[in-house]
Parts: structure tokens; C-alpha cells; sequence
């Protein structure tokens, strides 16, 4: 019986016409939702054109509508507690929606490669790290590591980049560091950078950065 999801987002087909031989599934941040971040896949797709690309809604909108967007988990402390109990909240759904993305395709694990923004930096962190198998890689911009203090008994061969604004007045530049030295610990490689002059975003630097990242991760 085929895996089901509520997750919804837009999507794109691989480039060069074929069946997809990868899949990138792109998390946004607080606030935002799939549209705010597929444009990301579009830039990938000239030197990735096997790839599907997929950058699904969170499930939740956020509380006041005014605001609109959505959201992985509520964010109201904005503390490591919080961080960590509503990201593990919402990893089995979507794990549930990487299953089911990776059975349409009937790709494998090591097909994925998993990207996030700010929240969903952290969602691509907790839900990769612990998938049965390592995904081909993981890539976090402008985000965190939740529990980044309990990663005994994760184990996991993925590689990691970080790209990270030097000026970023949203999620400190300091988190990154914090999260290649958790990562040291667990005997995950990690890869960071630090970009002078950006703020909480992803710009052209972190775009190039990215899809050499993912270039060379699903050549191996």
C-alpha cells in the first residue's frame, strides 16, 4: 500500500526530462512556506537535472492569521527547550512525507538530499540525522542544531553543510559554530561557512555553496 502525506508543496520535475534519479526536498522558515524557497531549486536545476525537487507547506499556519504563513512547530519561548521538544514533534510527519516522496519516485534513501532555512534548517537537522538510512546530505542555512546537547546514539553519514550570515540578527552566527562542535562530538562532518555581510537569509554565495555541495554528494 503506498505511504500517504498531508504534506503539500510546490514541486518540480527533473530538468532533463527523465525519471528522477534524485530528490531535494527544501524546509522553510517561520513564517513562510514552500513558495518562499523553491526558486532555490530552480537555481540547482542546470547542474542537478535529474533531481526532483519538492518544497512542502509546514502543517501549521501560524496563530494569527494576520501574520500569515506557517509554521513546523510554535515558536513562543524561542528557547533550546522549545527548539528540540517542537522539532521532534513534528519529525514523524515529516519522515512520513519523505517516505512517501522517495516511494512515488522509487528512489532510496541515499537519493535524498535534504535542505532547510532558519526552522526548517532545524526540522532538516532533527528528521536527517535520524532517518534509518543517511540521507546523500543535509544542508542548513541560517538555522540551528535542536538538541544539540543529545546526540548520543545518532549515527549518521551524512554530510552536513552550514552556511550562515556573519550579520544574522535573527539566529546568531554563534549557533553555527555551537552546531559543527555537537556534530565534532557525534563524528558527523560538517562543513561551515560563515558569509560576511548577510543577514538571515540565503543569497547568491550560499546558492553557489549549496548546489556544488549537493553536486558533489550525489556523485559518490
Amino acid at each position: 500500500m503506498p505511504i500517504s502525506s498531508s504534506l503539500q508543496g510546490p514541486r518540480l520535475a527533473p530538468a532533463s526530462g527523465k525519471p528522477a534519479r534524485q530528490l531535494i526536498v527544501i524546509l522553510h522558515g517561520y513564517g513562510a512556506d514552500g513558495t518562499d524557497l523553491i526558486d532555490l531549486g530552480r537555481a540547482w536545476q542546470g547542474q542537478l537535472p535529474d533531481a526532483a525537487i519538492v518544497a512542502p507547506d509546514a502543517p501549521d499556519r501560524l496563530p494569527f492569521e494576520a501574520l500569515g504563513g506557517r509554521q513546523w512547530f510554535a515558536l513562543n519561548e524561542r528557547s533550546p527547550t522549545e527548539y528540540r521538544i517542537g522539532a521532534e514533534a513534528a519529525q514523524p510527519l515529516l519522515d512520513r512525507f519523505l517516505d512517501a516522496e522517495l516511494e512515488k519516485l522509487a528512489l532510496d534513501e541515499r537519493s535524498l538530499a535534504l535542505v532547510g532555512f532558519s526552522q526548517g534548517a532545524m526540522m532538516a537537522f532533527q528528521c536527517g540525522l535520524r532517518r534509518g538510512t543517511s540521507p546523500a546530505a543535509i544542508i542548513g542555512y541560517s538555522g540551528l542544531l535542536p538538541g544539540a546537547d543529545e546526540l548520543d546514539g545518532v549515527a549518521s553519514e551524512s554530510p552536513v553543510l552550514i552556511v550562515h550570515g556573519r550579520e544574522d540578527d535573527v539566529v546568531q552566527d554563534y549557533h553555527a559554530d555551537a552546531a559543527q562542535t555537537a556534530f565534532a562530538r557525534a563524528g558527523i562532518t560538517a562543513k561551515v561557512h560563515k558569509l560576511e555581510g548577510l543577514g538571515h537569509s540565503i543569497d547568491e554565495r550560499g546558492m553557489v555553496l549549496g548546489g556544488r555541495f549537493l553536486g558533489n554528494a550525489f556523485s559518490k
